[in-house]
């Protein structure tokens, strides 16, 4: 049986970093990995890598009530139990036979107290289609990403979808590598999208919010006891505040794993759907290799840099 493939999940404390700027930098550079977006409720590493999907499915992160007409004789219990309004009588204001309830699937938080409690069993609790996750060929090997439908739900789920069967498929196809655009932030997605890693690169930038922000992922990464790099992205913008991101990041545990300098060539790259890696050698393009230099040898050793 051939050994577990080693995760490298790419977050950010908040979005706009470069987070994904740097993992379609990393794809390209990789020898052989499988690429999982697992940014789902904002998904764009496909406007680079420009996946052909080859597979599709439908997700479900739960289940949704809705009341049936015919069986409904509007007792007004489900309205009654409901703590999130959800529930409303509805119809024709001038037929008030026609008149019964509805569910606001917005507002319905899925509990089932509703169907649970009907005297009539006229409501329908069923699973809820939130959006869709694929299996897509790139130029640089298979990708797993996700669309989670608007104002839908359950994003911490979809995202441990999507990270399993980028698992499932290093595994088939024996690579040792899932390289994972994680979600931004501290919340449910993030928690989805580094659980069980082996390593975390913290992309962040030059700005007291960046500052403030890599303190809050940073945490989140020790509670969960995930090894952390950090990567410091348009470092020059701010030299300053740079280097009181490297203190702090020490002050963290953290090591750092180099700097990328502000370039151009980064928009003008994605124009034309590249890597800036693909697009050029130098300039910001070197900085990146250096990073993936580090990160590549932390994940080799099992440990940072620091820790020989």
């Amino acid at each position: 049986m051939s050994a577990k493939s080693k995760e490298l999940v790419v977050i950010s404390g908040k979005g706009g970093t470069g987070k994904t700027s740097i993992v379609a930098s990393f794809a390209a550079l990789a020898e052989k990995a499988v690429l999982a977006d697992c940014d789902v409720d904002a998904a764009d590493l496909h406007l680079v890598l420009e996946p052909k999907i080859v597979r599709r499915e439908s997700f479900s992160g739960g289940k949704r009530a809705r009341v049936d007409p015919d069986r409904c004789t509007a007792c007004g219990k489900c309205e009654e139990l409901c703590h999130f309004h959800a529930i409303r009588f509805d119809g024709p204001a001038n037929d008030r036979a026609a008149r019964t309830f509805r569910v606001d699937p917005i507002a319905c938080e899925g509990c089932g107290v509703c169907a649970w409690f009907c005297p009539e069993s006229a409501i329908e609790f069923e699973p809820a289609i939130n959006g869709e996750w694929y299996v897509s060929d790139t130029r640089h090997g298979s990708m797993v990403h996700a669309k989670l439908g608007i104002a839908e739900e359950n994003s911490g789920k979809l995202v441990s979808t999507v990270r399993q069967e980028a698992g499932r498929l290093a595994e088939e196809q024996g690579i040792d590598l899932v390289l994972i655009d994680g979600s931004p932030g501290i919340g449910c997605p993030v928690i989805a999208s580094i659980t069980g890693a082996d390593l975390v690169l913290i992309v962040t930038e030059p700005t007291l919010s960046g500052l403030h922000d890599l303190g809050r992922v940073a945490e989140v990464a020790k509670h969960f006891g995930i090894p952390a790099l950090v990567c410091i992205n348009k470092w020059d913008l701010n030299p300053e505040i740079t280097a009181t991101i490297e203190r702090q990041a020490a002050d963290h545990g953290l090591t750092s794993a180099g700097r990328v300098r502000y370039d151009q060539a980064v928009t003008y790259a994605q124009i034309r759907k590249q890597a800036v890696v693909e697009y050029q050698e130098n300039g910001c393009a070197g900085d990146i290799r250096e990073v993936w230099s580090a990160v590549r040898h932390s994940l080799g050793n099992g440990r940072t840099p620091e820790d020989k």
